[in-house]
C-alpha cells in the first residue's frame, strides 16, 4: 500500500512527550499529518478525538493519517440487499459483541489473498487490546456452530464509531457484522461510522465520501455526545434484517 504520498510535511511526535498535540489536519499538506510518537492509550484516544488514526507498515515509523476525502457511513443509511436478507434468514448465524476481541483482531491481521503484509503488527495488536480493556475499543463477532467466521472491531468515542478492520471466513459474515453494528449504533444514538476510506464493498452497503473538513466538524460535534450503548448484547434487535 502507498504509505508516503509526495509533498507532505508531517509533524514529528516524540515518544517521551505524550502531551504534544496533534496538528490540525486541515493545516496538513496532504493526508499524512504526523510521524512518530507511540501507541499509548492516551495518544490513540487523542488522535481519534481529532479525526486522526494510525496506519503503517511493519518497517515504517508510526504514521498518523486524516485522509481527504473521508469515508463514512451514517447508521440509518446502511443498505441491506435482498440476497443478504435471505442469507441472514437461511443460515445458522449467531452474533455476539465483545466476546472475543482478541480473536477478531487476530483474524483481521491474518494474511489475505492478493494483499501485502498486514498493518496490524504485534505493537498495534497490544495497543488495541489495551483500548479494549479500557472499554474504548469493541468488537462484533459472527459465529456458525460456535465457530468465529466473521467480525469487525473499532473504537467508540461519544457518538462516533471508528471502524478499523473486518474479516470474513465465509460469505456474507463481514457484511452481516457491519449491518448489526449499524443497527445497534442507530438504536443507541450514534451519529457516524468512520470507514476511513471507501471500497466498492463498503459503498454497496451505503458508505460514502465527504470532505475532510465536514468529517472533522462532525467529530467535534459528536465526540462528547452521551450514548446509551450496551456492548454486552448477544442477539440482534427485532427487525434488524
Amino acid at each position: 500500500m502507498q504509505l508516503r504520498p509526495e509533498g507532505v510535511r508531517p509533524v514529528l511526535l516524540q515518544c517521551h512527550d505524550r502531551s504534544t498535540p496533534f496538528p490540525d489536519p486541515e493545516q496538513a499538506d496532504g493526508n499524512l499529518v504526523a510521524i512518530g510518537g507511540d501507541l499509548s492509550r492516551e495518544r490513540l484516544l487523542r488522535a481519534y478525538a481529532h479525526g486522526i488514526f494510525p496506519w503503517f507498515g511493519e518497517e515504517d515509523p508510526i504514521l498518523w493519517w486524516s485522509p481527504d476525502p473521508r469515508g463514512i457511513l451514517e447508521p440509518p443509511a446502511i443498505h441491506v440487499s435482498r440476497s443478504l436478507r435471505k442469507s441472514a434468514r437461511n443460515r445458522d448465524w449467531q452474533y455476539r459483541m465483545d466476546s472475543d476481541f482478541a480473536g477478531v483482531i487476530d483474524a483481521c491481521a491474518a494474511p489475505r489473498p492478493g494483499q501485502g503484509d498486514t498493518w496490524i503488527t504485534p505493537a498495534v495488536r497490544a495497543a488495541y487490546l489495551d483500548l479494549f480493556a479500557a472499554g474504548a475499543a469493541h468488537s462484533l463477532e459472527v459465529y456458525q456452530q460456535d465457530r468465529l467466521v466473521g467480525g469487525l472491531y473499532g473504537v467508540a468515542l461519544g457518538g462516533l464509531f471508528f471502524g478499523e478492520s473486518m474479516f470474513s471466513r465465509v460469505p456474507d459474515a463481514s457484511r452481516l457484522a457491519l449491518v448489526l453494528l449499524a443497527r445497534h449504533l442507530q438504536h443507541w444514538g450514534f451519529g457516524l461510522i468512520d470507514t476511513q476510506f471507501i471500497t466498492p464493498h463498503l459503498q454497496s452497503m451505503g458508505a460514502r465520501e465527504i470532505p475532510r473538513r465536514d468529517f472533522l466538524r462532525a467529530v467535534a460535534d459528536l465526540r462528547t455526545q452521551h450514548t446509551h450503548a450496551d456492548w454486552n448484547i448477544s442477539l440482534p434487535l427485532p427487525g434488524m434484517f
